[in-house]
C-alpha cells in the first residue's frame, strides 16, 4: 500500500510541524498560568524618587516561569531642603534603640563601594561603625550623587528620565538626554596682586542656575561668598571652617586645608555668587575655578507681524527678541549677542491679505517682490572717523530700513520690515594695531674722562611695524640725556656744571627721533634741519615741512597741497646750540646755563587742545553714542581762539562714549 508510505522528507516535516505546535502551546500555556498583575502599591517615599511595586499570582501547581513582582519608581519630585537626606533619616531612627547597652547619636555611611544598599551608620563622636539593616527602605538612593535606587537591597539603574533600567543621563547642563547646548563651559585662573589699599577682591562672579562649581585656592589668602537673590536679597558666608551646609538653599561643601582651599557646588545655584578672596599673607595666592555656566538669553521667535497692505496682497514678517529665561520677561538684543553659541533665527516672510481691494474693479495681480515691489533694505550712512589713530578705537554710523516705491522713490519704514535680514552694526572697532612707542638705544660714552659729565643716547619713536615714525607722547619720552660720573681723579679745578657734549652728537639724537617714513596716506614729511645759524652759542635752525604721499603702483613719492594732510604740521624753526664761544672753556654762569636749557627744550605753547564736554547723543534710546569736543584754548585768559594757532599742538584723539542704553519700547 503506497498510500501509506512515508519518505524519510516527510517524517522530518511532520516532527517539525507538531514541534512547533508544541511550542507555541507551551508559550501560551506559560502565560496563562499566571493571573493579571495587580494595582501598583503605596509609593514608599512621598518626594524625592521612591519605588512601587505590582505582584502577580502563579496559577499552576506547577512553578511558573517569570518574576511575580514588578517596580516602577514614583514620587520624583525634589524634597523640601527641611526634609533632610532618607539615609540619615533610618539612621536616626536607631537613635532610641540601644546598641551594646548605650544610646548613640547615628549618622549615615554614603557611598559604600561594596555594599551600598545596607544600612551602615556611624556613631557621632567616635569611630564606630555599624551596619543596623542588611537593607535600606527601597528609594534610597544607592550613591549621593546619582539617580540609582536601592529597591529589596539591590542597587537598580535609574535613568534621568526616572525610569528603572534607562540608560539616559543629563548632560553638563542639567538637561536629561541633552547636547550639552543650553550651557558654556567656563575655566580660568585668578593670581592676587597684594597691594596696601586693598584687603580683599573678587575672583570670579558665577550667575544663578550654573553647575559644577569648583574652586581651588593655593595660598595664605581665604576665600568667602556674596551672594544676591533674583528679588535682591544679598548676603555673606565667611567660610571659616570645613563642613557641608547651605547657602542660599544651594548645597556647599568646603574644605579647609593649611596651604589650601576647596569649594565645591553641585548645583544647581539658586542665587547669584560672587567668589572674593581675602588678602592674609604676604605671599601669592592663586585660585583656579570651572563651572557650568547656564544659557539664560535664548532668541525666541514672535508671531508674525501686522500685513503691510490691508487688501490686494502685502507681506508681513516674524522677528526674534531676547528672552530672559529666569524671569520670563522680553530684554534687549545686546543679552542674546552674549552668547556665542545663541543664534538669532532668521525672520520668516510670508503674503497675507491677498483678497483683491474694493477699488480695484475686484482684481490685482500679485507681482513677485524681488521684481516690481522691492523688499524694504537696510541702508547705512559712511563710517565716521576712528576715534583713535591707534591702539584701538570705535567708529559708529546710522543704520535705517527704508523702503524703495515702483518709481524708485525711497522712504525711511519700521526697522521690522527689515528683521528679515540682519540689521548691519552700527559700531565697529578700527585702528587696533599698536600705537607708536619711544625705543632708546645705547648710552653714549661719557663727555669727560674724570669727575662728573653727560652722557646722550639717541631715542626713537617706533611703530607696530618696527619703523621709525613719529607720533610718540612728549610725555612718555625718555630722557635723551644723564649726568655721568668717572671715577678716575681730575687734576684740575672741579667744574661748575656738567659739560655738554659736542654738536655732532647732541644733533644725532635730536634728528633720529623726528624722522617720518611716507607711507600711503598724505602725511607731513620734515627734511634736514639746516645748519645752526651761529657758530659759537645759540642760535637757531629751520627746515621744509611737505605734505607727501606714496604712490603704491609706482612706489614714488608725490607732493601734495599742505590742506591735504590731518593733524599738526611738525615745527619748521627751533633753537640750536653751537658750543661755547670763548674756547672749550666748558663753565658757565647760572644765567647761561638756563639760556641754554631752555633754549634746547621745547618753548611752552601758548594756545592748546582741550576737550570741552560732549555732543548730543546720536540716539534717544536703544544705544547711540556721543563725541567729545575739541577746541583751541588760550592757556592764561582761557578763551577759545583760532584752531590754527593750535596747530603746532598735537590734536587729542576724537573720544566717544555710550549713551541711552535703555531699549526702546515696543513698537
Amino acid at each position: 500500500m503506497e498510500c501509506c508510505h512515508w519518505t524519510a522528507a516527510g517524517t522530518l516535516l511532520l516532527a517539525s510541524l507538531i514541534l512547533s505546535s508544541r511550542t507555541a502551546r507551551s508559550e501560551e500555556d506559560r502565560d496563562s498560568l499566571w493571573d493579571a498583575w495587580g494595582s501598583w502599591s503605596e509609593c514608599s517615599r512621598t518626594c524625592g524618587g521612591g519605588a512601587s511595586y505590582s505582584l502577580r499570582r502563579c496559577l499552576s501547581s506547577k512553578t511558573c516561569e517569570g518574576r511575580n513582582i514588578r517596580y516602577r519608581t514614583c514620587s520624583n519630585v525634589d524634597c523640601p531642603p527641611e526634609a533632610g537626606d532618607f539615609r540619615a533619616q533610618q539612621c536616626s531612627a536607631h537613635n532610641d534603640v540601644k546598641y551594646q547597652g548605650q544610646l548613640y547619636e547615628w549618622l549615615p555611611v554614603s557611598n559604600d563601594p561594596d555594599n551600598p544598599c545596607s544600612l551602615k551608620c556611624q556613631a557621632r563622636g567616635t569611630a564606630l561603625v555599624v551596619e543596623l539593616a542588611p537593607k535600606v527602605l527601597d528609594g534610597t538612593r544607592c550613591y549621593t550623587e546619582s539617580l540609582d535606587m536601592c529597591i529589596s537591597g539591590l542597587c537598580q539603574i535609574v535613568g534621568c528620565d526616572h525610569q528603572l533600567g534607562s540608560a539616559v543621563k543629563e548632560d553638563n547642563c542639567g538637561v536629561c538626554n541633552g547636547d550639552g547646548s543650553t550651557c558654556r563651559l567656563v575655566r580660568g585662573q585668578y593670581k592676587s596682586q597684594l597691594s596696601a589699599s586693598k584687603l580683599d577682591d573678587t575672583v570670579v562672579a558665577i550667575p544663578y542656575g550654573s553647575r559644577q562649581v569648583r574652586l581651588m585656592l593655593k595660598g595664605p589668602d581665604h576665600l568667602y561668598l556674596e551672594t544676591k537673590t533674583l528679588q535682591g536679597v544679598k548676603s555673606e558666608n565667611s567660610l571659616s571652617t570645613t563642613g557641608s551646609f547651605l547657602v542660599e538653599n544651594s548645597s556647599v561643601d568646603f574644605q579647609k586645608f593649611p596651604d589650601k582651599e576647596i569649594l565645591r557646588m553641585s548645583g544647581p545655584l539658586t542665587a547669584d555668587f560672587t567668589i572674593k578672596i581675602h588678602y592674609a599673607g604676604a605671599a601669592d595666592s592663586s585660585v583656579q575655578f570651572i563651572f557650568y555656566q547656564p544659557i539664560i538669553h535664548r532668541w525666541r521667535e514672535t508671531d508674525f507681524f501686522p500685513c503691510s497692505a490691508s487688501c490686494g496682497g502685502g507681506y508681513q514678517l516674524t522677528s526674534a527678541e531676547c528672552f530672559d529665561l529666569r524671569n520670563n520677561r522680553v530684554v534687549a538684543d545686546q543679552y542674546c549677542h552674549y552668547y556665542p553659541e545663541n543664534i538669532k533665527p532668521k525672520p520668516k516672510l510670508q503674503e497675507c491679505n491677498l483678497d483683491p481691494c474694493p477699488a480695484s474693479d475686484g482684481y490685482k495681480q500679485i507681482m513677485p517682490y524681488d521684481l516690481y515691489h522691492p523688499l524694504p533694505r537696510w541702508e547705512s550712512t559712511p563710517w565716521t572717523a576712528c576715534s583713535s589713530s591707534c591702539g584701538g578705537g570705535i567708529q559708529s554710523r546710522s543704520v535705517s530700513c527704508v523702503e524703495e516705491d515702483i518709481q524708485g522713490h525711497i522712504s525711511p519704514v519700521e526697522e521690522w520690515k527689515c528683521m528679515y535680514t540682519p540689521k548691519m552694526p552700527v559700531v565697529q572697532p578700527c585702528n587696533i594695531f599698536d600705537c607708536p612707542k619711544w625705543l632708546a638705544q645705547e648710552w653714549s660714552p661719557c663727555t669727560v674722562t674724570c669727575g662728573q659729565g653727560l652722557r646722550y643716547r639717541v631715542v626713537l619713536c617706533i611703530d607696530h611695524r618696527g619703523m621709525h615714525t613719529g607720533g610718540c607722547s612728549p610725555k612718555t619720552k625718555p630722557h635723551i640725556k644723564e649726568e655721568c660720573v668717572v671715577p678716575t681723579p681730575c687734576y684740575k679745578p672741579k667744574e661748575k656744571l656738567p659739560v655738554e657734549a659736542k654738536l655732532p652728537w647732541y644733533k644725532q639724537a635730536q634728528e633720529l627721533e623726528e624722522g617720518t617714513a611716507v607711507s600711503e596716506e598724505p602725511s607731513f614729511i620734515p627734511e634736514a634741519w639746516s645748519t645752526c645759524s651761529v657758530t659759537c652759542g645759540v642760535g637757531s635752525q629751520v627746515r621744509l615741512v611737505k605734505c607727501q604721499v606714496l604712490l603704491s603702483f609706482s612706489q614714488s613719492v608725490a607732493d601734495l597741497p599742505i590742506d591735504e594732510c590731518e593733524g599738526p604740521k611738525p615745527v619748521s624753526q627751533r633753537a640750536c646750540y653751537s658750543g661755547p664761544c670763548s674756547g672749550e672753556a666748558a663753565e658757565y654762569t647760572p644765567e647761561e646755563t638756563q639760556l641754554l636749557y631752555s633754549s634746547l627744550q621745547e618753548l611752552d605753547e601758548l594756545y592748546d587742545w582741550e576737550y570741552e564736554g560732549f555732543t548730543e547723543c546720536s540716539e534717544s534710546c536703544g544705544g547711540g553714542v556721543q563725541e567729545a569736543v575739541v577746541t583751541c584754548l588760550n592757556k592764561q585768559t582761557r578763551e577759545i581762539a583760532d584752531e590754527t594757532l593750535c596747530v603746532s599742538s598735537r590734536r587729542p584723539p576724537q573720544l566717544l562714549k555710550a549713551c541711552s542704553l535703555d531699549p526702546c519700547p515696543p513698537r
